[in-house]
Order: C-alpha cells, then structure tokens, then sequence
C-alpha cells in the first residue's frame, strides 16, 4: 500500500465538491506524483483530512491518502518518486482474538461462565463497546442501564428542557448511551491507537449509520441526533450475537465471598433480585456519585482525584468562523472550532473543554435541587451560537475534605448554588457584568488588545450586548459569578482575557457565561491492575470514564474494548 501524505487542494470557501469530484482530484494528484497513468490506480481511500488556516483566507484541504496498484511494483513506484510526503505502509486491521492471546499474559486470575454471566454496568460508551465485542465474540454479556432506553431517554430529556420535573433516573446524565449522547459527539482523542481500538470504534460507529467521513476527519463528529440512532443499531445488534439488556434498573450492591471475589449483583428496577455473574464490568459514568458511595461502603479500593471545573461561554459562531478561518460565514467549511489553553499566574490551568461549534448549552442535571450545565450539538452543527466549558483544574486540596468521595461533594455544593442562583433555571450573565463583580475594576486583570488586523461590525453588535443564548431548557439573568470561589473566579477572568488576545472578542463585554460546568470528569478514580481487575475485588473491572480511566467518548470506547478483550483471555 502507497501512502501519500500533504495533498492540498485549494479551498476557495464557495464551491462544495461532490464527494466524486473530490475523488478525480485526488486520483490526478497522485497518479501526477507518482507518474504513473491514472488507470494504474487500484484502490484510493481518504486516511486524513484536515484544514489548513494559517494564511486565512488562503484555506487549503490537506489530505493523507493510501492507494493500491493493479500491478507492478509499488516500492519501486514509490522509489521513483523521491519524495518524503510518499512511503510504504501496511495498515494495521484490529483483530479481537490477536489482542485477547495478547492480554493473556497480563491475566492474574481466571473466571469461569459457570459461575454466572458476564454483567456490563451502564451503557455510556465504555459499557456498550464492552458488551458489542463480548457479543461478537459469542459471550453474551447482561447489560445492567439505570436509565431508559434511549427512544424514552429522548422523551424524558426533551420533556425536562420544557419544564417538566427532572427525572432522576433517566436524564442527561444517564440512560442509554450514557451522558456523551447529549453532547457535541466529538470522536477525536488524545490517547494513541497503536493497537488499533479507536479506528475499530470509528468503524463499528459507521456500521451503524454514522456517517464514513469519521474515518477520516481529523476532528471527526456524530452529533446527538445521528448518535441515538447509532446506539440504538448497536444495541440490537448485541442482541442479535445474544446479549440481553434491562433498563430502568439500577445495581444497587454488590455481593462478594469470603475471598473477596464478586459473585452476584443486587438490582432494583421493575423487582429487586439477585444476578448471579463471573465478573462484573463497572462501566457507570462520572455521575454516579450514589453508586461511588456504595462502593466506598463495599471498601472498593478508590481514590480521588484532580478534575475541572467552570462555566460554559458563547459566542456567535460567526465570531469564532471569523478568527479561525477568516470569513464569518463560509459555504465549503464546517462551522469551527477552537482550542484555547492557558496558565494562571498562580499556576492553574485555564482551557477549553468540550467545544461545541453550531451548538447549544443545555441543562444537564442529574440531582434535584442541583444544576449543571454542559454543551451539545446535532450533526449539522448550524445552531447561531459556539459554545465551550472554560474550565479550571482542582484537586483534591481545593475540595475541603479527605475524604475519597471529597470530590462528588464540591460538585455537589456548586450545584447547588447553581441551582438557588438561577431559580432552578440554568443561570447565566453577560461577561462584562461577571468581570465586573469578580475584579470590582482592578485594571491588572485586562487583557492586552487582539494582535491582529480583524475589523468587523460583528464583534460591534458583540460588545453592544446584542448575544443571546442557544439553550436546551430554561435560563434565567442571575448571578453566575456567585457560584464559584473567589479564587477560581479570578482565575477564569484571568483566562478569558489572554483568549481574547487570541479570538477577537471572545473577552468582550456581552460573551454569555452561565453554570455551571462541574461533570468535565470523573471526582475518583477506581483502582484496577493491568489486567484490568479492580486491585481488591476479584472479578471486578472498573472502565471507561466514571472509573477514571477515559475522559470522552472514544477514549472511553477504547477502554471499554480493551476491558472486553482482558475478560475475553481470563476465561476458562
């Protein structure tokens, strides 16, 4: 296989190609570079596309491609060719029975199916790729989901941004699919896929109606409307290979023998019973703050640790589409995207987390009488307004305690205040209004002026107060800078106005701050050895991102795959 890497293609921000002119490109381009005739080309497929804005409004599509010949030699061709971007490459293709005789020698222990089934608790990512692999490789898992299946999640959740009584159970938060449902479906990830997990998740993603450019993109995204439906596919799917799911019901014990091995699980829902099972995937999201304290009352080695903590900020996305790619509206790009990262002078890190393009900040509660927000787009992303969480990092010395569940504690009390601020509703207030009440004028937090040559009326109509929120539930005008500690608040001012040296406006006046941003990631973390078995519990394999070792959906996905494959070597 050739690959050829650093094919631009000029994009002149008017005219959208069809996905088959794009293809006669790409055929002409490397047939040229490889001087070949194009009839000698076998195979193309799109390996990356990224956008290049560094002379903005000069864009160009930047493609990495791999393409096969009908015959000859492709090393020689490549040879010829005498050019660095162009190699030699043989993709590796994940395969679950090479990573399972892989993962055998990190097994400690075995585990038998005639002790029980295969238990998966929750159905976020990590728990629904957990159980598909287990399926596929004929294990027929029980997924445990606390919530509703995702067609009455829909129904709740949308019932609750219209006002109607927070459903505890099945919300945001939990339920089918888990809390990156409602969320901007971002699939990009950190974390490196040298086994090839993240690129097997891309596909089973695509195998089950979300859209193939995921495959290639290099900031990849589902959206919450293409997302339901792709989970629903992959539900049946597990079904069809012979695994069972039980909504609406909650694990609410867990029964260990005298030599700490898991041996059943006690659930309550439609009745309370018993579930025998050989080992138990703890799969249950970063807001299971009832089930860390069962855990903590079953002795569950855990410990806490550092997460975030802020406010979500919105900004028209025509702003941000302006400074990114500089044009406020251009027809052949999708809306953009930002990332944005910073020090405090006394040491804290300020960022951008979860940044929705075309979005909206929704009401994304899980507890009565307490109120967090979090961001969300569909698939077309074409909502007026970017929003993002800017964050700051805690630890466990700012959360007040020592205890392990400290952490679900300091969410818990900014929720709260959340929640009286806005009356219930999500609370929000205008940038300028919360600098003011945070600095009370001191002029040493001003930011120095935007460095570049951007002029435009909509930063104008920006600093005149003239944004409105796009939201997903009810908001109110409240006091947002009373939610957090004096300390952080500065901190996030601090932040916003070195970003806005960065984004024209972004620290205007009427940028619109509400919260508050306290689920970014898991309070603790559930200890768990390389085989994937929590340290003191046998059988039990705390996954994915409530158990602190993911922090998204792919990276999530990938924990959940390599938890599958650690069962799958462990049997007997």
């Amino acid at each position: 296989m050739i690959r050829i890497n650093q094919i631009k293609i000029y994009n002149d921000l008017n005219t959208v190609r069809t996905k088959e002119e794009l293809f006669d490109m790409l055929y002409q381009k490397a047939s040229k570079l490889l001087r070949i005739d194009r009839s000698e080309i076998k195979s193309l497929e799109i390996i990356r596309h990224s956008i290049d804005a560094r002379k903005k409004p000069e864009i160009y599509d930047v493609y990495m491609i791999d393409i096969s010949l009908r015959s000859g030699s492709e090393e020689s061709k490549v040879k010829r060719c005498k050019d660095k971007n162009v190699s030699i490459v043989s993709p590796a293709k994940y395969d679950f029975d090479k990573m399972k005789k892989a993962a055998a020698a990190r097994i400690s222990g075995n585990v038998s199916l005639d002790d029980g089934r295969i238990v998966v608790i929750g159905s976020g990512p990590a728990g629904m790729f957990c159980a598909y692999m287990l399926a596929q490789a004929g294990l027929k898992p029980l997924v445990i989901e606390r919530g509703s299946d995702i067609d009455k999640r829909m129904q709740a959740v949308e019932a609750f941004w219209n006002g109607e009584e927070l459903d505890e159970h099945t919300n945001v938060q939990f339920g089918e699919g888990g809390a990156g449902t409602f969320s901007d479906g971002k699939l990009n990830t950190m974390v490196k896929d040298k086994d090839g997990r993240g690129r097997e998740a891309l596909s089973i993603f695509t195998l089950h109606g979300a859209n193939e450019d995921i495959m290639y993109e290099a900031k990849p995204h589902i959206g919450t409307d293409i997302l339901c439906k792709v989970i629903k596919s992959m539900r049946e799917r597990i079904i069809s290979n012979g695994g069972e799911f039980v909504f609406d019901t909650k694990v609410t014990e867990l029964v260990f023998d005298k030599d700490s091995k898991l041996s059943s699980v006690i659930v309550s829902g439609d009745k309370n019973e018993e579930i025998k099972c050989c080992c138990a995937v703890l799969a249950i999201g970063h807001s299971a703050r009832d089930t860390f304290y069962m855990l903590k009352d079953k002795k569950v080695s855990m410990e806490p640790k550092p997460f975030a903590v802020g406010f979500r900020v919105e900004h028209p996305q025509s702003i941000i589409n302006l400074s990114q790619y500089g044009v406020s509206d251009p027809k052949t790009l999708p809306a953009s995207p930002y990332k944005l990262v910073m020090n405090t002078d006394n040491g804290r890190g300020v960022y951008s987390f979860c940044m929705c393009p075309g979005g909206y900040v929704v009401n994304a509660s899980s507890e009565k009488g307490r109120l967090a927000v979090n961001g969300m787009s569909y698939s077309a992303r074409d909502s007026r307004n970017a929003n993002s969480a800017i964050i700051m990092t805690v630890s466990p010395n700012d959360f007040g305690g020592d205890d392990v569940l400290s952490g679900v504690e300091f969410q818990r009390r900014l929720e709260e205040k959340a929640y009286e601020i806005g009356g219930g509703k999500i609370p929000l207030e205008y940038y300028g209004d919360f600098k003011k009440a945070v600095t009370d004028g001191d002029s040493s937090f001003d930011g120095a002026s935007f460095k570049g040559d951007i002029n435009n009326e909509l930063i104008k109509e920006l600093d005149q107060k003239n944004n409105l929120p796009c939201m997903k539930g009810a908001y109110s005008f409240s006091n947002v800078h009373e939610i957090l500690p004096v300390g952080l608040n500065k901190d996030f001012v601090q932040g916003m106005e070195k970003f806005g040296r960065m984004i024209k406006g972004y620290n205007s006046d009427g940028a619109l701050i509400s919260g508050v941003e306290s689920r970014t990631s898991s309070p603790v973390r559930i200890l768990r050895g390389e085989d994937g078995v929590s340290i003191n519990i046998k059988g039990l394999y705390p996954c994915g991102e409530g158990a602190g070792y993911a922090g998204g959906i792919m990276s999530a996905a990938m924990d959940g795959i390599k938890t599958a494959e650690l069962i799958a070597a462990s049997l007997i």
